[in-house]
Formats: structure tokens, sequence, C-alpha cells
């Protein structure tokens, strides 16, 4: 199994980043998939989530109306969009992949993980 997280990088308060997720080695159309970030210092913390089917996402409320996260089945690939994107969304930013049939809001609801892309944003 494999999550390979990217599109990660530094930049300025306002700006914009997509962050893919590639996976591989497990069935990614019966998985729900989450990102979550992780500040220094501070514990991981839940961003966003998509169902297996994509039918329903749900956000972080400190994201809500700035994030979007999709995913594409044939590419087995899940998508965090990051706009409008100010400091304290500085963190590492980790996707996993979840068989939990519900709302999965914590980390110990997912199975797999990825090993984190860095997203800094400067005042």
């Amino acid at each position: 199994v494999q999550l390979q997280a990217s599109g990660g990088g530094l930049v300025q308060a306002g700006g914009s980043l997509r962050l893919s997720c590639a996976t591989s080695g497990f069935f990614f159309g019966s998985y729900a998939m989450g990102w979550f970030r992780q500040a220094p210092g501070k514990e991981r913390e839940f961003v966003s989530h998509v169902s297996w089917n994509g039918a329903s996402t749900h956000y972080a409320g400190s994201v809500e109306g700035r994030f979007t996260i999709s995913r594409d089945s044939a590419k087995s690939t899940v998508y965090l969009q990051m706009n409008n994107l100010i400091p304290e969304d500085t963190a590492v930013y980790y996707c996993a992949a979840s068989r939990f049939t519900g709302l999965a809001l914590r980390a110990y609801d997912y199975d797999f993980w990825g090993q984190g892309t860095q997203v800094t944003v400067s005042s």
C-alpha cells in the first residue's frame, strides 16, 4: 500500500496550492479519503473528507469555503485544492484512506497514511 502526497510548497498569504495524493496497493474505489494536517507543536487535525464514491464531502470549519477535496477513481488519486491560504494553514499535510462507512473525522478512523507534504504560507 502506498499513498504519495505531493504539491506542497511555499506560498504567500492569499495564494493557492493543489495537493495530490496518488495511491496504489488497495482498491481505491472502496475507501473514503481524507486530508489531515499537523503544525509544529500541535496535534494532527482533520481537514477534509470525501466519501468512497465522491458523493459527499466534509470540511473542518477553519477551511470551509477555501479548500475543496475531490477524487479521481481512474487515477486512484485524491486532491485538495487550497485557495486564499493564510499563515495558519502552515503545516505538514497528510492524506489517508478509510474503510469506515460513516463520516471519518478522526485519525484512528483511517487505515492507511501517506508520508506528508509541507505547506508553508508566508504573511
